[in-house]
Parts: structure tokens; sequence; C-alpha cells
């Protein structure tokens, strides 16, 4: 099939118990800003049951047309049904491209699907646009987060991409948006290797990096427990959140639940604290959206400082706990 024949951005609407997970409204953005650039749709697609209820929801969101597609077999996810329904209506349909969030469903669900369609994927972008000659790029970083990698499907469609959640901004909803909702059926069946025994949810306790609105992180210059409880101090008197580079987690000082980067958490907090962090792109990738950016660094040259709104070029473990005794005297008073 001619490339030229493929039409249309399409954004995987994941959702489960009817809930549609943010992820998608970023998708949906992104996608709405890719399709102004290249004058094509975007269509969210939704599977599941009983789940139709969600259409206007998805338009408001930046959807121009919702393909449904509801069956049993779709109710709860299940990698081979979820499969062969996003295969069957993507060589239906012909999208030229496809978006899904990079979630554990996601990252599930994406490799399936180019397999079947015989197609390329990027995983984990944190980035898309079209380059000088209308070429789709997928930006991300390589080579553990030395560099950026700028990736293109040439001749393959349709082109298919993950996004890490919090990477772009949703837009605002618009109950005033219009758009089609088109059923469509898809030749599913139940998947006797899976089944689902329960869910539950994750524990509230430990690391609630995402919806922290402060957080004070560490670097490789963090080095022993008396200096982490310095940086968790310091969090505690923001009302924050502490996490931690790669290389903080490695040494054993944090677990991984408090790791920031491109294989811990991505963040958008009102504030972030970077103490003795060097700022690889790896880490970056996790943390750069945050609205205001305080780094504390003995290197005045750190990449780190590149991304950051104030630069402190200092010793944390002098400069940390005089802000920590500034606020506590403030407080005082």
């Amino acid at each position: 099939m001619e490339k030229s024949q493929y039409k249309g951005i399409w954004v995987f609407a994941e959702q489960e118990n009817a809930v549609i997970h943010p992820v998608t409204w970023e998708l949906l953005a992104k996608a709405r800003e890719l399709g102004a650039e290249c004058g094509e749709s975007v269509t969210a697609v939704l599977l599941g049951s009983g789940v139709a209820s969600l259409a206007g929801e998805l338009i408001a969101r930046g959807a121009d047309e919702v393909i449904i597609a509801e069956d049993p077999a779709l109710a709860e996810y299940s990698p081979r049904p979820y499969q062969h329904a996003v295969a069957e209506l993507a060589a239906r349909r012909m999208p030229s491209i496809i978006l899904y969030g990079a979630t554990p469903l996601g990252r599930d669900l994406a490799p399936r699907v180019m397999v079947s369609l015989n197609t390329g994927l990027t995983a984990d972008a944190i980035d898309l646009s079209f380059d000088e000659d209308g070429v789709f790029c997928q930006t991300t970083p390589a080579y553990g987060g030395k560099l950026l990698a700028h990736i293109t499907i040439p001749e393959r469609r349709p082109q298919m991409v993950t996004v890490r959640p919090r990477t772009f901004e949703p837009l605002e909803a618009d109950p005033a948006r219009s758009g089609s909702i088109i059923t469509e059926k898809v030749n599913v069946e139940p998947d006797g290797c899976w089944e689902v025994l329960g869910c539950e949810k994750k524990s509230a306790s430990g690391a609630q990096l995402e919806n922290a609105s402060v957080i004070v992180a560490g670097g490789r210059g963090v080095k022993t427990e008396e200096q982490m409880n310095m940086l968790r101090r310091l969090a505690d008197l923001l009302g924050g959140q502490v996490a931690g580079s790669r290389p903080l987690v490695e040494s054993g000082l944090l677990t991984h639940d408090y790791q920031l980067g491109q294989s811990g958490a991505t963040v958008k907090p009102e504030l972030i604290i970077n103490a003795a962090v060097s700022g690889s792109i790896q880490y970056r990738v996790g943390m750069q959206g945050a609205k205001r950016i305080a780094s504390i660094n003995l290197n005045a040259s750190a990449p780190i400082f590149s991304i950051s709104h104030y630069g402190m070029v200092a010793d944390f473990k002098a400069l940390v706990p005089a802000i920590i005794e500034e606020i506590e005297r403030r407080r005082q008073n």
C-alpha cells in the first residue's frame, strides 16, 4: 500500500473501569498540534465494554472523531484481544500515525500491534515533531541518556510511538467542541491464556512523586544517609517530596520508587530543587517540565544549569543547611 494512502493521527484512548488515563489528554493535545501542522485529523480509538459514554469527553479534549469498538472480550485489558482489535481497525482505516502512552498497558500493547502491522515503533519519546521536509520525527534519549536521538519510520505505516506520561500539557476540556463518533465491530475472542483474578490500587504510602508540588532531588554528589536526611528535612519544610537521580538509587540511599528520569518517574512540580545533580539527558527528561527549577552544583558547567531558572554554584552540604536554617528562622518570627 502506498504511504500516501495512510491518513490521520490516532491516539489510543487508554481507559480502566471507564476512566480515561490522563496520558490520553496529553496525547490528544500533542496530536492536535501535529494535525494543525500536517493538515490531518485527530482520532481517538476507544476499546472496552460499556465505554461509549466516554466519547464526548474525548472530543471535548481534542479528538475530531472517536472510534469505539466494544466487545465483552475487551471489558478488561487482555493483550491478544486488544492487539487484534487495534490491528484490525488500523488495517481497515489506515492511519498514518498512532500514539500510545508509555504506561504499563501501552508498553505492552504497542509492540504487539507493531508486529501485527509489520511497522515500526519508537519507545518512550519525549517529543514529537515534523522536520523541514514534513517527516514525522520522534525524539528519545539514547546511549544511556547521553544524547537525543531523532527517529523516523520512513517506509512503514502507520508510524507508531509511545510517549511518557506528563510529557505534554493537556488541553482544557471544551464542551462546545463537536466531532464524529464511529462505532466499529471487531473480531475478537477472549484469551484463554489470560485471566484477570483481581485488581487492587497501589498503596498511597511511599513515593508520590507524580503528585508532589515540591521536590528536592539529590544526585551523585550525595554520599551519605546524613546528607540524604538533610534533603528530606528541606523537603519536609517545603511540604514536598524527596527524590533522586539514578546514581543515588544505585548507591542504595533511595529506592527506585524515588527515581526521576527516563528509567524512573516523570514529574511536573511547581518547584524542584536539584542538589548535586549533574543533569544528564536521562535525568532531565523526567523533570524538565517543572514550573521552577533551582539547582545547586559545584561545577559551573554542569548541564543541569542549562534548564534551570535559578542556579547556585555552591556546595549543597553548606548551602542546604543554610536554607533550612533560614526557613526555620522565618517561621519562628
